[in-house]
This record gives C-alpha cells, structure tokens and sequence, in this order.
C-alpha cells in the first residue's frame, strides 16, 4: 500500500517553498478559520496554550514575543514538521503569524540548508518582512542547536 504525497500549492496563501522544496504553510490563527479543503494534514501551534484543531497538531508552549518554554523540544517538534512537510501539508502558526511563526520558519530554512546567518533575513524575505519580532527570536533562529 503507498501513500498520497499531499503538498501544499506553491501559490496559496501563506505557503513557503524551503530551499530543499519542502512547502509549509505559515499563518496566524487570529486571522480566522481555514476553509474546508484547506486544513493541513499536521499543524504546529506554537502558542501559550494548545489549541484545540479537527486535525493532527503538535504545540509547542511559546508565549507571544517570548522564546519556546523548552528549546531543545521545540526544535525537535520542527525537525518532526520538517520532515513530515516532504509528504503532507503541513502548517506552523501562532495567533499572528509574524513573530513565534517567523522564528520556527526560519529555523526550518536552517534545516533546509539556509546558513544561519541568513535565515531571519530569508523568512523575511518569503513570508513577511516583519517575520521574527523580537531581537531575542532573532538570537534563538540563528543560534539555535539543530539536531544531526
């Protein structure tokens, strides 16, 4: 039995193309329901509390313009979302998605082969150019340890 590679399309909303070709969909989830159709086959919240999805999510406890509460296991759950973003849908978000999202995005560039040094400026770059808020998201995308 093989299963469905589901991705996201390069063109919708909110939809980032790292540079190994993996697509994720980075939102804010103050900015209102996702349409039926359009739901991710995975999510990461990355948000002060979990939020309650219809689909498979992860969270990540992350408090607005703060770093994740456990570093070591939020890069761990991105390295998860970074790999399952080579089959399915996947999403990251947090209530905006410009700060907590940029910060995981850009560390998924890193992951993808964006040198650390330009990973804050490549998210801003591909998905908003407020993305990462706060000089210490900054610090935490770049320096960050990434998993082997």
């Amino acid at each position: 039995m093989t299963s469905e590679r589901r991705v996201w399309d390069a063109d919708a909303l909110g939809v980032v193309t790292l540079p190994d070709g993996r697509r994720v969909r980075g939102r804010g989830v103050r900015r209102g329901a996702v349409a039926p159709g359009d739901e991710p086959d995975l999510g990461a919240y990355l948000l002060g509390r979990a939020p309650e999805v219809p689909w498979p999510s992860v969270w990540i406890a992350w408090p607005d313009f703060r770093l994740p509460r456990d570093a070591a296991a939020a890069v761990a759950t991105l390295a998860h979302i970074h790999a399952a973003a080579a089959e399915q849908r996947v999403e990251v978000a947090c209530a905006g998605g410009i700060g907590r999202t940029g910060t995981a995005l850009a560390i998924l560039a890193r992951m993808s082969g964006v040198p650390a040094t330009d990973a804050v400026a490549w998210v801003r770059e591909h998905h908003d150019p407020r993305a990462v808020e706060t000089p210490q998201q900054r610090r935490f995308a770049e320096t960050v340890a990434l998993p082997d």
